[in-house]
């Protein structure tokens, strides 16, 4: 069997599994997602066997340490995972919520009604959690999943959803609904993107280049986001010891990751006090500094025994996913406003201020899927947000933004009630 067959024979196999998850009970649900939990705790020893073989794979490929620890799971990693899914079946089930209930004048009473999407292709690279969380999320709002890992992590993802697939169809879960292509060719990728008609949607969660490879593909709605440019402005009425200990957590706490800060701006007004302490801080976590001259000067004056170097224009539109931090100073709020809707990603921004005015205004006026006001970027996360796991965080407007939970892998529709009514 070639791999077009192959990939559309899981589409078929994952549409007669949609139809069966989209008529499951909430009750039922969970318990299937509880039996998925135990089988991942049960699998603990085969499943950081499998994770073995992609870290060694990673470390003779030269992937850096912070790729490498994406890559990575550890007991501990893997019993928060289970955890995660156990979350997920405590949230409440939103298909077959009923959004508005009206009657026309002619007596038709209409209801909209939430309900899953169908079959969704999810595309990503790197991070075998993605594996379980884009599963069970999915599969909670009643949608079947065909999964495309990157080869970082085939041996891993591969035990993974044979543990939620097998685990899940001991309390009752329909066969195929979790799916996971083996074959890491980009071809596949193709294929998938192609498929509408089995898939309704596609999400690719990764670099740029997979990102617009897929929309440029793809014959059904795709849900991405592309670079993770976050901000953090401290603003001139900033604590200092909240605003150092912010843009440090932001910048370090897990550099990784598409919430992590990659761009950190300062008031003309606190550089020269707060633009030394910040880039001590910063040292001694290990993060290479890139700013613009005022920062340079004011680190010169006031630490010159930490290095930075000269940002250049393409530092600011860089998502480091390292211990590499750009930063810059601008003259005021508008100033800060300006620069972040021109280089960021509409991702996630934060302001550090005691003024509630001007914390106000770069909410209201950063174009970001989330805007954080005296905390780090790195709760834009659908766990933080008490979503539960996460299927990713999105940086369009239609039809999800921001970390996209439950509600977000649900569409609707109208069910129409009449007694006879004709239309005249």
């Amino acid at each position: 069997m070639d791999l077009r067959t192959e990939i559309h024979h899981m589409g078929a196999h994952a549409r007669t599994a949609a139809h069966a998850l989209a008529i499951l009970s909430t009750a039922k649900k969970n318990s299937i997602l509880l039996s998925m939990a135990d089988e991942l705790l049960a699998r603990e020893a085969s499943l950081l066997e499998a994770n073995a073989l992609d870290l060694e794979a990673a470390r003779e490929a030269g992937l850096s340490a912070a790729m490498l620890d994406r890559l990575t799971l550890t007991p501990e990693r893997l019993a928060a995972v289970a955890e995660g899914v156990r979350q997920v079946a405590t949230l409440p089930d939103p298909v077959g919520e009923t959004l508005r209930d009206w009657t026309r004048p002619n007596g038709i009473r209409i209801v909209k009604r939430r309900v899953p999407i169908g079959v969704i292709g999810i595309i990503f690279e790197s991070r075998p959690n993605v594996t379980v969380d884009a599963a069970v999320l999915c599969f909670k709002t009643g949608n079947a999943t065909i999964l495309r890992g990157g080869r970082e992590a085939i041996h891993s993802n591969l035990a993974l959803a044979a543990a939620l697939q097998e685990g899940g169809e001991r309390a009752g879960l329909p066969p195929h609904a979790i799916q996971l292509i083996a074959n890491t060719d980009r071809e596949s990728v193709r294929h998938m993107a192609e498929m509408d008609r089995y898939l309704d949607l596609i999400i690719p969660r990764g670099g740029a280049g997979l990102i617009e490879t897929v929309v440029s593909l793809a014959r059904m709605p795709v849900i991405k986001h592309y670079d993770g440019i976050c901000h953090t402005y401290i603003d001139r009425a900033a604590d200092a010891d909240m605003a150092e200990a912010v843009a440090v957590n932001a910048k370090t706490q897990k550099p990784g990751v598409c919430n992590t800060m990659e761009t950190l701006l300062l008031h003309r007004e606190v550089a020269a006090a707060q633009g030394p302490r910040l880039a001590r801080a910063f040292a001694a976590k290990g993060v290479q500094l890139r700013g613009d001259e005022a920062f340079r000067s004011a680190v010169a004056a006031g630490a010159p025994e930490v290095a930075v170097e000269p940002a250049t224009e393409a530092d600011w539109r860089t998502e480091y996913l390292d211990l590499i931090l750009s930063v810059g100073v601008v003259d005021d709020l508008d100033a800060a406003i300006v620069h972040i809707n021109e280089y960021g990603s509409h991702h996630s921004d934060a302001i550090i201020t005691g003024d509630p005015v001007a914390a106000r205004r770069f909410q209201d006026e950063i174009d970001s899927a989330a805007v954080f006001w005296n905390c780090s970027t790195r709760f834009s996360d659908g766990g933080e947000f008490g979503f539960g796991a996460e299927i990713g965080i999105s940086t369009d407007k239609l039809h999800a933004r921001g970390p996209m939970g439950l509600e977000e892998l649900t569409s609707y529709k109208y069910l129409v009630e009449g007694g006879g009514q004709i239309r005249g």
